[in-house]
């Protein structure tokens, strides 16, 4: 297991030889490389583990990386650089388009990969050994997404199931009043197959709200749209 202070660096990419390649070198340059060899595991991993940067293949077998770009961005800030072997200029621009910061042609150098790297966390503010993401504050909840930790009037850390976690931390990446579809949070989540099971994110809401207590109505509805923080009433 990673230390948690360890930037993580997901590599989604249906390539085994990809993941043999950048993981040794990733670990070498002080990063904890998470594996996602589909857009589904990809967009889960991305939710659930705060990694400071992604790097993502767009020929993805469940899901072309071009549509898993908006998914990421929808609650996901850090640098995605593309790793692609889709050469065409129009490829490229619909990526950075989309929300890329960086775009790579396969087969590229190790050495330019790792510079890339460094400079899309220097232009973000991530440097090299920092912890990826802040603790966040809304009213008397304390997220602190880097140690997964959930906290209500500074009490003991709330006991919440994997699932559970990943909506809280979603929707505290998002920031106060903005709002997220169900669609995004179903899809990141639990993967695009699950992107119309609204009854099924309702539930883990509610379990949410029961658990953090007094802060339950940070999360307000938006009936037919999604969910938000906002502030206490």
């Amino acid at each position: 297991m990673s230390d948690p202070a360890t930037p993580r660096i997901l590599v989604i990419d249906d390539e085994p030889q990809i993941h043999r390649f950048l993981g040794p070198a990733l670990e070498a340059t002080g990063h904890a490389p998470l594996r996602a060899e589909t857009a589904a595991e990809g967009l889960r991993l991305a939710a659930s583990q705060s990694p400071a940067l992604i790097l993502l293949d767009l020929g993805l077998p469940d899901l072309d990386g071009q549509q898993v770009l908006p998914r990421l961005r929808a609650f996901c800030a850090v640098p995605i650089l593309v790793l692609s072997a889709r050469d065409r200029e129009a490829e490229k621009i619909a990526a950075l388009d989309a929300g890329a910061d960086d775009y790579i042609e396969k087969p590229f150098g190790l050495g330019e990969l790792l510079a890339r790297i460094r400079a899309a966390l220097r232009r973000r503010g991530t440097p090299a050994g920092a912890a990826p993401e802040p603790v966040l504050r809304f009213g008397p909840l304390e997220i602190d997404l880097a140690g997964r930790l959930a906290r209500v009037e500074g009490g003991e850390p709330l006991r919440l199931t994997p699932r559970e976690w990943e909506v809280l931390a979603a929707l505290a990446r998002a920031g106060s009043g903005r709002v997220i579809t169900q669609r995004q949070l179903l899809a990141s989540i639990w993967g695009p197959a699950h992107a119309e099971d609204a009854q099924y994110l309702r539930v883990y809401i509610g379990h949410l709200r029961q658990k953090l207590g007094p802060a339950a109505g940070l999360i307000r509805t938006e009936p037919g749209i999604g969910y938000r923080f906002g502030e206490m009433e």
